[in-house]
Order: structure tokens, then C-alpha cells, then sequence
């Protein structure tokens, strides 16, 4: 998504600055409140899809301003229910996800309050009706409360706790005070949604079944797969109320019943839904507290109870919520950079810090994929939700197991809780309670072996590598089937029998492009090699070791004159031509392969996959002709044919950082010994397409998986091997970070360090000199000191030799 007119570019960046302004500097070394260093509206244009509403850290409710659609033919402003150029909002609802795609969903229970008469059906249109307009000028967010005045006179303040959301509408004088509750109106639409209003204890209730992730795409989505109880207690007598079901309005009414259903098409159609409305004396301030619970109204209730004990007003929840991001947030301190970078990098570890979220209830209880209730069982004290595993694999679990290894345990006993309760399949998305199976590949195992490596330990890690070992070696009925395909194909291991009778996912096979799927199982075979290898499971690690490198069996070294390629690759072992549709630039009739056919490839082209090989790198230069090869062909992909970088947007023959398939390919010259590239490119990443304003995100934030990237990006590290803790070495951003962990803090100090100041002269790893470009896992997990010594210019004598350059793993 671009902004192509320059007024409108202009207001955006002018309302940033604006915004910008209201955060105070750094003041000391250490932060009196960090939380104002955090934009939450970056990202909220250009496709970042995050959402700037109130919430805790990975809390279960995301108490956010649900939009109107800029483009009046959608039928949502963003996934992330927010779009920075909408001018209208339609509703605050209750739950959201950071940065997804497709069409969203979640956007939960939206409250609207408003000043006119209710004399026609919220439903009529619900994506519009009895909205209001609201300006940017009129508008805050900061970690952990959001305000806005809405054109209708409202002024409105938002807070969350963890399974809790609190809000204070300020009505103007003179003007009826009213509330819609919105239920069935969840963002992707929903099955069925009851609302009930009890006027003596001024209480409403009710429940909204949805779902429906990606479900406009394929029919296996197309369903509800959660129902999210909620309990909503006002502060003041409601003195009127009414109801509407589809077209119909029935002032008085109590009650109410309907769903809006998903469309024939997976997108709910206007005219459908139900929910209910409060009216209070004129004017004045309403206060509102809301529980949330995806198993009962009951839990629901004794979670607003439980945390209304220290969280009751707006005031309070905003200050408790704020006290919680600060603690986060403070584990990593900084020093040096601009105001600027360091507004940045505090967001992006913001954004980073929001997902998975909370999904049991104060008491334990959380509802299980397989429709059943359950409690978590120690060590395990919180069941998450909502697993991006495409994406998150490859950074974001890493980051925050490293920061908190009791979370990173939680969220990966969360994950075989889940498999468990889904007949043993690992999903690859899963929303909530419900398996999506979007993407491809298998990132599970890679998931659950970060977790392992960056300290992760408290759960049960042999029976989670038993339940993977035996979703790669036996197929199930799902991994045969072509239902989904190619998006949400229901297998965990589409094409699993071909897999391992060919050694490679080939044409025609189960999934959604099958070069693509056979590069991300191989990241799969090595992560449950490198988990195998930490539980002391030798024969596992040898076996998973030697079928990880089954990359090589897709490799063409005559693919195109500039050299090999991962290819497509049919099941008798030929390499078939490209057909229309499948390439990038839409060739109608068959033809030969070139580098930018997406033919085999998900959400990129040849050219983006051929360096998906992160665990075994010399190979994948071996098989290129050799480290000068490989280095020619990366200068190639980052930069154009006059020199100036090519990292975004810039067409399928080169890298796209806005998206997964190419985040780890910066660090790529550290394993060909010129590391100064490395040095360079990162820095010119963070310092063009990484922003403080509403399109400093470069694309789909992903559950914060880019964040994570920019995070670890500005600290010159990288954990560039999925299941495994060393990290590969760019340079600090920062004159002086600290990152502290439980088993050690870690201390980075670059006293050079400024926004062109990026070479690195030497290095110092608990004060000896080291020449290699990057660190062992010990010192991932252990803590320790890291010294760089930066410089103007490139030092092309700093970690050039083969002993130098991180590991690869090539196999038994």
C-alpha cells in the first residue's frame, strides 16, 4: 500500500511530527518512563496492520477504534481494524491481532457511543452506520491507553488491563448518551451473537461466535472456530435501552439475537447481525468496565472482578498498564542514537512485545481446539493464543524467549497443548482456538527448537519432539489431502508421503507452492535436528541432519544463465516450464524458467528463495560455485544496476525486507567473509525503511515478527539459524544497550556508534579481541560483554578468514 499523493503524504508526516513532539527525551541512562518513547502509530498505514489501541503486554484484551474503510469496495480500514488515513470509526472493540493479514478478524464486541436516536438497524450497514469522523489533531496512543474525540462531540479514553478493557465516554451537555453494543459485529463477521441487558444492576452480557481467518480465500476458514464471552458493567443507571436484529429495531427490547454469518464468499454481508443499546441521562461521563473470557460468561465476570481490584477507573488501568510496558520494556536499555532511532527501535520492541496473547482465565481455564475445557497444570501458568508460526519462527520467538525464558516455556507448552488437543497436528496459524492452517511448510518444529535454544526449558520439550518426529514420519489423511490448498492446506505436512518417498514436494503434491513448501521442511527437519541434538537424542539429530539437506534435491545448477535456482519439480524428476500465472510477469502461454517466476514460491519469487538455506549456508555457496559467486549474486539482489539498494519494492529479481522470505538474507555476507557489507546494508535498512510515523513499518507487521528483526537489527545481531541460539554479528545502532535476562545480562557497548558511524574496526567478547563475525550459544544464554569498535570506512581485514564466518550444517 503507497501513499501517491503528496498532500496526503504530507499531512500524514505533519500529524507524525506532531505526534513525535508530545515524547520526551531520554534523560538519564535508564528511562524515568520508557513507555513515552513508544509510537503506537507506526505502523498503521503502508500495510503494517497494527493496531494503536490499549493493551498489556500480550494481554487478552486489545481494546482498539475499529474503522471505516478508506476504500468504500472493502469491507474493513485494515486487518489491524485501524487504517491511519480513515477518517471515520465505527466502534471500540474488544480484541484485535498485531499486524496479520488477509481480511483481519477478531474486532470483537465493538462499543460505539453516540448522540442521536436509534432509528434504524446498526446492521442496515454496519461497517458505517452510526459511525462518527474523527481527526488525528484529537487523538493519543501510548502503551497501554488510546483517547480520541470523535466528531460527535464524545471524548473517549480506553484502557486494558490483561482480561480487562475500561473505558470513560464523555458525553457533551445536552446530548442523549448512548452506547451500541455492537456483538455480532466482529471484524470478519460472525455465526451467532447474544446480547442480554440487565437494567438493575446496569450490566450488559452476551457472547459472539467468529472466526473466519482468511476465509474470503477457501471454504475451510469459512467457519467460527471461538466464542469470547464478555461482561460489561456501566458506572451509571441506564435509564433506556433497545435491541436490533438484522433490519429490525426494537426500542425498549432487553434482548437480543443474530449473527451478520461469513457471506458466500467469506465476507459478511451488510443487513445481517443483532446487539443492543444503553441510554443514560443527558450528557455527562459514562464509565464502563469489561471482562472478557473465550470459555464462559462466568469466567468472564470473575476476571473483570479480579482485575477491577486494582484497575477500576480509566486512570488507574492506564497507569497499572503503563507500570507493566515500562517493566517490559526496560529490559532492554539504550543509549546514544537519535531521538529518532531511539523512538524506533522502543516501538518496534513494543509491537514485538504484544503477541501471542493471553488465552486463559484468571482461574486457569481456557477453551482447547478440541472444543473442551482445560486447565493449565504447572509449570505452565499461562495458555497463549494466536501463532503466526510462518512468520515468528524466524526471529520474534527467539527475542522473546531470550528476554523471558518462563514465557518462551509457556508459549511452547501452549503450542503442544494445542497439537494435543487437535489430534497431534501442530497447526501452522492458529487463531485463538482454531486451526487457520495459512501458509505453508511446517514452522512448528523450528518454533519449539528457538524456544529450546534461547533458554526455554520449562516444558515438556521430549514429548513435544516425539509429537513432531511423529508428524514428519507418519502421514495423516490431512497431509494427503488437497483441501485448503494452496493457502490453508489442512495438513501439517502437505505432500508428506511424497516427501518421503522423493525427498522433495513435488507438482501436484498437497500445497501451496511446492518449492517453497520443500525449503521450508528442510528448516523444518534441521530444527527437529537441533532440538534432538539439545535433548541428547542422537540417532533423532543424525537422522533429521542428514533429511535436511534434502534442499539440494530441488536445486537446478543450469536453472538460468546466471547459475542455479530452486526450481519446481515434478514427480518423475523433470523440471517443468512455468505456466501463466505463475510468473511475475504474467507470460499467458509456457515457457522457460527465470529468476522471477513465482511458479513453486509463497509470497515471493526464485530469486527471493534461492538463499533460504540459513542452516547450512556454505552449502548452499558450495552448490553456487563458490563464496566469490555467491557474493557477486548477493551484491546483485541487494543492490540495482546503478549501485542504489534494492530492499524493498523493488521488483521479484531482488530482496524484499517487507516480507519473511528475505529477512535473514542481510547477514549472508558474513558467512562469504565480507562482513563490512553486512554492516552496511542493515545500517541502510534501519536508516531508510524504518520510520517514526504511520508507514515505518514496511509491510505486514506479522504478529511483530518484523519488529522483532528491526529490534535485533539495531542491537548488530542476528539469530540467523532457526533451532538454534548463536546469533550473527552486524553493529550496534547504540552507543549502549543492556539487555537484561534472568540468566545473565548481556552488555553491548559501541562507543563510536552513531547513524553513519556503522564499520566495525574490532571486536571483544568478555574483554578478548575476537575476529569472528559471530557468537556462540553460550553466550546467548550465559550473558557476557560484547566491545565493538566502529569506524567511517570498511575494515576488510575484520573477520575475513574461514574460521571466521558463522557455522553451517551440513549433515552427518
Amino acid at each position: 500500500m503507497f501513499l501517491t499523493h503528496r498532500s496526503l503524504l504530507s499531512r500524514l508526516l505533519t500529524t507524525a511530527l506532531i505526534v513525535g513532539a508530545t515524547i520526551p527525551s531520554q534523560t538519564v541512562f535508564g528511562y524515568a518512563d520508557r513507555s513515552s518513547e513508544a509510537n503506537p502509530f507506526v505502523g498503521t498505514t503502508n500495510g503494517g496492520n497494527v493496531f494503536p489501541g490499549a493493551t498489556m503486554p500480550f494481554g487478552m484484551v486489545q481494546f482498539s477504534p475499529e474503522a471505516t474503510p478508506v476504500n468504500t469496495k472493502r469491507m474493513i480500514a485494515a486487518p489491524g481494524g485501524y487504517e491511519y488515513r480513515a477518517t471515520g470509526i465505527r466502534g471500540f472493540s474488544l480484541t484485535n491481532v498485531e499486524g496479520w493479514g488477509c481480511a483481519g478478524g477478531s474486532g470483537d464486541v465493538p462499543l460505539m457511543p453516540i448522540t442521536e436516536i436509534v432509528d434504524k438497524s446498526p446492521s442496515s450497514d454496519f461497517r458505517h452506520a452510526y459511525s462518527s469522523g474523527f481527526s488525528h489533531v484529537h487523538e493519543k496512543a501510548e502503551p497501554g491507553s488510546y483517547q480520541v474525540k470523535l466528531d460527535n462531540g464524545v471524548e473517549v479514553d480506553l484502557s486494558a488491563a490483561t482480561r480487562m478493557g475500561v473505558a470513560t465516554f464523555r458525553f457533551p451537555d445536552g446530548k442523549p448518551a448512548r452506547v451500541l453494543v455492537r456483538t455480532s459485529d466482529s471484524e470478519a463477521g460472525s455465526a451467532e451473537a447474544k446480547t442480554r441487558i440487565n437494567l438493575e444492576t446496569g450490566t450488559v452480557t452476551g457472547s459472539v461466535k467468529s472466526g473466519n481467518f482468511c476465509g474470503y480465500i477457501g471454504t475451510e476458514d469459512r467457519r467460527p472456530y471461538y466464542t469470547l464471552h464478555f461482561v460489561a458493567q456501566f458506572d451509571r443507571p441506564i435509564t433506556d435501552s433497545g435491541s436490533w436484529r438484522d433490519e429490525r429495531v426494537s426500542p425498549g427490547a432487553t434482548e437480543s439475537e443474530g449473527g451478520t454469518g461469513f457471506g458466500p464468499k467469506g465476507i459478511p454481508e451488510t443487513g445481517r447481525g443483532s446487539g443492543v443499546w444503553v441510554t443514560f441521562d443527558t450528557g455527562g461521563v459514562v464509565r464502563v468496565r469489561i471482562g472478557i473470557s473465550y470459555v464462559s460468561e462466568a469466567n468472564a465476570k470473575a476476571n473483570l472482578d479480579a482485575e477491577s481490584l486494582t484497575a477500576t477507573t480509566y486512570e488507574q488501568a492506564a497507569a497499572r498498564a503503563r507500570t507493566a510496558w515500562n517493566k517490559r520494556l526496560d529490559q532492554i536499555e539504550i543509549e546514544g542514537g537519535t531521538e529518532e532511532q531511539r523512538r524506533i527501535f522502543t516501538t518496534a520492541l513494543y509491537h514485538a512485545l504484544m503477541t501471542p496473547t493471553t488465552y486463559s482465565d484468571i482461574n486457569g481455564e481456557y477453551m482447547g481446539m478440541d472444543g473442551k475445557v482445560h486447565r493449565v497444570a504447572p509449570p505452565q501458568s499461562v495458555q497463549y493464543a494466536n501463532f503466526s508460526g510462518w512468520d515468528v519462527y524466524r526471529s520474534q520467538f527467539q527475542l522473546l524467549t531470550w528476554l523471558d525464558p518462563k514465557l518462551g516455556s509457556d508459549i511452547a507448552q501452549s503450542l503442544y497443548n494445542q497439537s494435543m488437543q487437535d489430534g497431534g497436528r501442530w497447526d501452522r496459524w492458529t487463531h485463538m482456538g482454531g486451526a487457520t492452517h495459512v501458509m505453508n511448510g511446517d514452522p512448528a518444529a523450528a518454533a519449539i527448537a528457538d524456544i529450546w535454544a534461547f533458554g526455554g526449558r520449562e516444558f515438556d520439550a521430549k514429548a513435544a519432539l516425539a509429537s513432531l518426529v511423529q508428524a514428519a514420519d507418519v502421514p495423516t489423511k490431512e497431509d494427503l489431502s488437497h483441501d485448503g490448498c494452496p493457502v490453508e492446506c489442512v495438513g501439517q505436512r502437505p505432500g508428506l508421503d511424497q516427501w518421503l518417498k522423493l525427498h522433495y514436494i513435488p507438482v501436484g503434491a498437497p500445497a501451496w507452492g511446492p518449492a517453497a513448501d520443500t525449503l521450508e521442511d528442510v528448516t523444518a527437519e534441521f530444527s527437529i535436528s537441533a532440538l534432538a541434538g539439545h535433548l541428547g537424542d542422537e540417532g533423532t539429530q543424525k537422522r533429521f541432519a542428514d533429511r535436511a539437506q534434502y534442499w539440494k534435491n530441488i536445486w537446478n545448477p543450469n536453472a538460468a544463465p546466471d547459475g542455479g535456482y530452486f526450481m519446481n519439480r515434478n514427480a518423475d524428476g523433470n523440471w517443468p516450464p512455468v505456466h501463466k500465472d505463475d510468473d511475475e510477469d504474467n507470460d499467458p502461454t509456457p515457457h522457460a524458467f527465470t529468476p522471477s517466476t513465482g511458479a513453486g514460491f509463497v509470497e515471493g519469487s526464485a530469486a527471493q528463495y534461492v538463499w533460504m538455506v540459513p542452516f547450512n549456508v556454505a552449502g548452499l555457496f558450495e552448490q553456487m560455485g563458490g563464496t566469490d559467486k555467491a557474493v557477486a549474486r548477493l551484491d546483485k539482489f541487494f543492490y540495482d544496476e546503478k549501485g542504489a539498494p534494492a530492499v524493498t519494492k523493488a521488483g521479484p529479481l531482488h530482496a524484499e525486507l517487507a516480507n519473511e522470505p528475505s529477512i535473514e538474507t542481510p547477514w549472508l555476507y558474513d558467512f562469504a567473509g565480507q562482513p563490512w557489507k553486512t554492516q552496511q546494508l542493515v545500517r541502510q535498512v534501519l536508516n531508510t525503511i524504518w520510520k517514526d510515523a504511520p508507514d515505518g513499518i514496511p509491510g505486514n507487521d506479522d504478529l511483530g515478527e518484523m519488529s522483532s528483526w528491526a529490534v535485533f537489527a539495531s542491537m548488530g545481531l542476528y539469530p540467523e539459524i532457526p533451532g538454534r541460539a548463536e546469533l550473527v554479528l552486524a553493529s550496534p545502532l547504540f552507543s549502549k544497550l543492556t539487555i537484561h535476562r534472568p540468566n545473565g545480562d548481556i552488555h553491548i557497548r559501541a562507543a563510536g556508534a552513531s547513524t553513519d558511524r556503522f564499520y566495525v574496526q574490532g571486536v571483544k567478547v568478555n574483554g578478548k579481541s575476537s575476529s569472528k563475525t559471530w557468537l556462540p550459544e553460550s553466550f546467548s544464554l550465559k550473558g557476557g560483554t560484547l566491545e565493538f569498535d566502529l569506524g567511517d570506512l570498511p575494515n576488510k581485514s575484520w573477520g575475513v578468514g574461514r574460521d571466521d564466518e558463522p557455522p553451517s550444517f551440513p549433515g552427518p
